[in-house]
Order: structure tokens, then sequence, then C-alpha cells
């Protein structure tokens, strides 16, 4: 584990969530397209990529995403589901362990190895349960089923300050409510990438997303 690196880690998080707190989810992403993709979604704003590891060959990709973007950009993978996983992805620089779920042991062992983890919730018990072992923010769930009244809700008894990130069926028109319930961000999938997408196709739908935020907070 890099010490000195993990040691900065939360103030990059910090710094990205507040240049653009959107995180381009690019599942399904080959290798052979991350430079590109990646290249196009910094461009467009954004700071934060995860590659989900149900994704063809997911380390060489997040292995070229890191390589070729600034470290302005965190990168990291989606879809973690084990322990072991996170040491893999340390291993070759990736900063993010982003999870489907709240399993308290994946979430100790991206700590463990210096690495930001966003595990997914969708309770307040799941939520209380990740910030305990560590969580640095919180991924809402599938956001489709849960509302923006649900997510105010679970804001009022998490701790001030608690980050949380609506993802699933995110769409730029759709996030002023997350907002106004207290989202600090959102995670991105098919409405910003789908595999094989053309990369100007990601670059527009990237800038639309950041325009979206732009028009939120200006």
């Amino acid at each position: 584990m890099n010490t000195e690196d993990a040691g900065t880690l939360p103030a990059r998080l910090d710094a990205a969530l507040r240049a653009l707190p959107l995180v381009a989810i690019l599942r399904g992403l080959r290798p052979d397209e991350a430079a590109g993709v990646g290249a196009a979604l910094f461009d467009a704003g954004f700071r934060l990529i995860e590659v989900p590891l149900n994704s063809p060959r997911p380390f060489e990709s997040i292995e070229t995403l890191r390589r070729g973007l600034p470290q302005e950009a965190l990168v990291g993978a989606g879809t973690v589901l084990r322990a072991e996983q996170v040491a893999r992805l340390a291993g070759i620089g990736a900063e993010l362990v982003v999870m489907p779920h709240a399993d308290a042991a994946v979430i100790r062992a991206a700590k463990a190895q210096g690495r930001l983890c966003i595990p997914g919730v969708a309770t307040p018990t799941e939520a209380f349960a990740a910030l305990e072992a560590g969580a640095d923010a919180l991924k809402l769930f599938p956001a489709e089923l849960l509302t923006p009244p649900v997510l105010k809700a679970m804001r009022a008894v998490l701790p001030p300050g608690t980050r949380m990130l609506p993802v699933g069926g995110i769409a730029p028109e759709s996030m002023r409510t997350y907002v106004a319930a207290g989202a600090a961000g959102f995670g991105l999938g098919s409405a910003l990438y789908a595999p094989g997408m053309p990369v100007d196709e990601v670059a527009r739908r990237a800038r639309e997303f950041a325009a979206a935020w732009a028009a939120l907070r200006g």
C-alpha cells in the first residue's frame, strides 16, 4: 500500500466532489475503449470514474484509465463483491472501491488497503453499519426504488455531512429533486455510457450531465 497516497485520498475525494460530484459508471467498458472514453469524461469535467468488475477484463481497463488520467481523477472499480478483489485494485493504483451492497468485510478491506470505499445502501441499518465500517460516502441504490422522500428521511437520522449518492436510473432532468432532498452527487450508468458507445456520444452525454449539475448549483 502506498501510505502517502492513502493519506491524501480523502482530500482528493473532497476535491473531486467539489469539482463535479458525478461518478461515471462504465459497465461493459473494454480495455481498448478505456483511454478514449476516460479522456472524454475528464475533458467534460468528470473526476470520479469506475469500471464495474463484471465488465470485460475490468482490471486492464482500470489500469489503463489510472495510467492515462491526471491525478485529479479518482479511478476504481464498481461491483466489488469480495475482499480479495480490493488488494488487486490497490496493486494497480486504483483509488475507488464501489459496491452494490454494504458488506462490512469488504469495506474494512478497502480501508485497510488505504482505498476510498463507497458501498451501496438501501436502509438506515445498512447506512449506519457501512459508516461504522469506514465508508467514505454512501451509494443510495437502487435509486429507482429509493425516492427523494426516502433520501430526505434517511438524511435526517444519519450523521451530518454524510455524503449520499443516488445511483440507478438517474438522468439530467431527475437530479433536482434528489439534490433538494440532500443528495451530494450521483452515480451515472447507462444514461452516460453503454457498451460500444462512440466516444463522441459519451462526451456529449457527459457535457450534458455536467451542465445540468452546474445549473442546479448555480
